[in-house]
């Protein structure tokens, strides 16, 4: 994974793509993010229901990204652009983690974290092939879909940390599993046992909560012992969430140990 030499956030990106990370976790703080918006975290800490503080985060991106008031918009590309909120990206990646929406969310993680997209309907092998170049189509015809997509999920991924660090005070790891057909879509970098290795992901990833879900997923089944502080998405953040029920997280990539379960069927 060609990592950048700059991202947004607290940490070098070299650092958040090390197997040393994950073992060694640190928060990870999306620069400007939270000072930003202390008033709306603030108004959290006083809320003791996880319910409530979901409403009122979808209140507040509503009217801080005017996402309320696509009707009102002079123009059919206005209305799109604010009708087209984050929300449509979670939608857009759980059917298709390979279509527009996917890689603007991977464009994120390039953006904010530093690390670039290893994978995109193919192998990426550099940002200066063929196949970053189709990538990079894909998150502008995304990108153009909306307005200040990423600032949306700068917001995202503060307000899933927040929640995070209340529902698990004294954790740092969650064990989720990811399922796969294609071992070729990620780097195996070491050896450790016959059944446990060191992989490189893709900038950004699919799990689940639950192991069983995640043979529907492929043949090839992971557990992974994932930072807190990698999780940008969970599906129990928001109400009536698109992907409530799945169990899916969506993770940050980089170097993580795998441990390939063996099928009990």
């Amino acid at each position: 994974m060609q990592n950048s030499s700059f991202n947004h956030c607290n940490l070098p990106p070299w650092v958040i793509a090390s197997r040393h990370f994950n073992d060694n976790p640190q928060p990870i703080e999306i620069q400007g993010v939270r000072a930003a918006n202390r008033f709306f975290f603030d108004k959290l800490d006083s809320i003791a229901s996880h319910e409530e503080r979901a409403c009122v985060f979808n209140d507040y991106m509503s009217v801080k990204f005017q996402l309320h008031q696509w009707q009102e918009q002079g123009t059919a590309t206005a209305r799109k652009s604010l009708k087209n909120s984050y929300l449509r990206f979670l939608r857009g990646w759980m059917m298709d983690s390979n279509s527009p929406e996917g890689a603007v969310l991977k464009g994120w993680v390039e953006s904010r974290i530093g690390l670039s997209p290893t994978f995109h309907h193919q192998r990426i092998g550099g940002i200066h092939e063929e196949e970053y170049l189709r990538y990079a189509v894909d998150r502008t015809k995304g990108s153009a879909r909306t307005s200040a997509i990423n600032s949306q999920l700068d917001l995202l991924y503060e307000y899933c940390q927040y929640e995070l660090a209340r529902k698990y005070q004294d954790r740092k790891h969650l064990i989720l599993y990811r399922g796969t057909f294609e071992r070729s879509e990620h780097d195996v970098l070491e050896t450790l046992s016959k059944r446990e290795e060191i992989v490189r992901l893709n900038n950004l990833n699919s799990f689940t909560t639950d192991e069983e879900r995640a043979w529907e997923f492929g043949f090839i089944v992971w557990e992974v012992k994932i930072p807190l502080s990698k999780i940008f998405f969970y599906s129990e953040l928001l109400p009536n969430s698109i992907l409530k029920g799945e169990g899916e997280c969506l993770v940050i990539g980089g170097e993580y140990r795998v441990k390939r379960l063996l099928c009990t069927v």
